[in-house]
């Protein structure tokens, strides 16, 4: 008698997110924004000698054009120039702000992880409270009892973004908990302290800094957005939250590019940040990646 199984072809493949491609192709796009980004932020201050807070009103109001390729503000500030250096302002806090979420979250994880029992509940239960506040809210809580500035800002980032970075740390430690070989460096006599730091830690660092580099999009786009509430920098510091808030007023007669171009950049910006962060991830954890045969 015949077989009449349907069996699947073996040479067609597709992946849950759509076709399988190869991480370098997945990766070149982002990396290639994000390298176009670093050498703008770095080589356009030091080769154009106008400062980005020069004021000339004989050209305010300009539309994009060759002299000034993202147009002028109301003030004649070259909008390009400004975006350039508000996108460093704004990638020093991302960065800045997510390492040190990535050291809070790695404490608090660990030592939940490692300690466990009722100090892991103990934990637990703040990081569910904390989470349960929305982060801009309690963002604008912490820049207001600090006073606005760029250090009230990254501290707010900071204490508002260490809840991943905590709960992936304790996930990972939880797991390596029960290797053999932590059982074997505890049975040669290593203390707790000893076996969290030689051999806990180490094994869970590639996850800490993916976790890291995720929170890198979510802190800029926070202090865009404080920066655009009043709560960030000065008004007339050099910030994407501050230029799209300024731009709120030129809309209304036709300004269009005072909005458009900082907002553009940082949405491609997080967005290769995130493009990079994916193919980590997916290299990482490569089980995360179904796959559905047909």
């Amino acid at each position: 008698m015949a077989d009449l199984t349907w069996r699947p072809a073996p040479h067609s493949r597709l992946t849950a997110a759509g076709p399988s491609r190869s991480p370098k192709w997945r990766l070149l796009p982002s990396a290639t924004v994000l390298a176009l980004v670093a050498l703008a932020v770095v080589v356009v201050p030091l080769v154009v000698d106008l400062n980005e807070q020069y004021v000339d009103l004989a050209v305010a109001n300009r539309a994009p054009s060759a002299e000034h390729l993202f147009g002028t503000d109301e003030l004649g500030r070259d909008v390009l120039l400004r975006c350039v250096y508000a996108l460093r302002v704004s990638l020093t806090v991302g960065v800045v702000a997510a390492v040190i979420s990535a050291v809070v979250g790695t404490a608090v994880g660990a030592l939940a992880g490692s300690v466990g029992g009722w100090f892991d509940r103990v934990l637990m239960r703040l990081v569910d409270a904390v989470a349960s506040v929305p982060h801009l809210l309690l963002g604008i809580v912490i820049v207001a009892v600090l006073r606005p500035s760029l250090t009230a800002v990254v501290i707010s980032i900071a204490l508002t973004h260490w809840l991943t970075a905590a709960r992936i740390v304790r996930s990972e430690v939880l797991s390596l908990r029960t290797r053999p070989f932590i059982d074997a460096a505890i049975v040669g006599g290593a203390s707790r302290a000893q076996v969290l730091v030689r051999h806990l830690l180490p094994n869970v660092a590639p996850q800490i800094l993916l976790a890291t580099t995720l929170m890198v999009p979510h802190a800029v786009w926070h202090e865009t957005a404080l920066s655009f509430l009043g709560l960030g920098l000065p008004p007339h510091a050099a910030s994407i939250g501050n230029m799209i808030n300024d731009a709120q007023r030129s809309l209304l007669t036709g300004g269009w590019w005072m909005s458009l171009a900082p907002g553009l950049l940082l949405i491609v910006t997080t967005l290769a940040v995130s493009g990079v962060s994916g193919v980590w991830r997916d290299r990482l954890n490569p089980k995360r990646r179904t796959e559905l045969t047909w």
